[in-house]
């Protein structure tokens, strides 16, 4: 089933020259899709009007059949940096989204911590951001999010700010935690290799203005092994992508 269904949307900042042109995208139910392509070619400004930020010239925005376009609020969406507010303890900032709904700021802590165990951050609920590694603060940024929204959420660069041990703990953790939650996401990197080690399906956005190029899908199962950067399943869609975006 549909999550997500960008259509048709073309979108501009001064309504002449386009940043993006006929975009049409899909995200089902429970699957991890990326926006790949080079800076500048519009894929943050594409999560805008996702987001609702941004109202397109033309086009919908459509979550589970519900049009969407220009409506905040409806889509989780987290930034490259993890956003943690350094003067809130973590499990304050987790209950955020929760508080900002009129949760009663107790009953909000409550259910932020159940999942705390679930997201490997068990134990740092009174902790302050300054005290957590990057790779904890960002567990912490995305059960935030998660608490945002359940249906569907947009990353940034998640995993761009973090040193390569620890990016790869944090995709093999980040694939079974969004198994398990069945959170419906997209995300943007700039590394090939990210994203096909992460992704059931990839979108190439390239071009001035940024239209979708071509849609790849990753047909091996997930979880994947360890080594299947290592394979030539892994290279040969590496060498594809690599020559679609040239």
């Amino acid at each position: 089933m549909t999550a997500l269904e960008v259509k048709n949307v073309t979108f501009s900042y001064d309504n002449v020259t386009p940043v993006l042109e006929n975009i049409n995208i899909t995200l089902n139910k429970g699957e991890l899709v990326c926006l790949l392509g080079v800076s500048g070619g519009g894929k943050t400004t594409l999560f805008n009007v996702i987001a609702g930020l941004n109202r397109p010239q033309q086009g919908q925005v459509l979550l589970n059949g519900e049009d969407i376009t220009g409506s905040t609020g409806k889509i989780s969406y987290m930034l490259q940096k993890d956003m943690l507010l350094p003067f809130r303890t973590v499990v304050d900032n987790v209950a955020l989204p929760l508080i900002l709904r009129g949760v009663p700021k107790r009953r909000a802590r409550q259910t932020a911590g159940s999942h705390f165990a679930q997201f490997g951050i068990e134990g740092t609920q009174k902790q302050y951001p300054a005290e957590l590694s990057g790779g904890m603060r960002q567990r912490a940024a995305m059960l935030r999010t998660y608490l945002f929204s359940g249906e569907a959420a947009l990353l940034d660069e998640p995993f761009s700010a973090l040193d390569t041990l620890t990016k790869s703990e944090m995709h093999r953790w980040y694939l079974r935690v969004m198994d398990e939650i069945k959170l419906s996401t997209i995300f943007i990197t700039h590394d090939i290799d990210e994203a096909i080690l992460l992704s059931d399906r990839i979108y190439l956005l390239g071009g001035k203005p940024g239209t979708i190029t071509d849609e790849i899908v990753i047909r091996e199962p997930k979880p994947r092994q360890e080594d299947f950067n290592l394979t030539e399943d892994f290279l040969r869609y590496k060498k594809l992508i690599i020559s679609k975006i040239r």
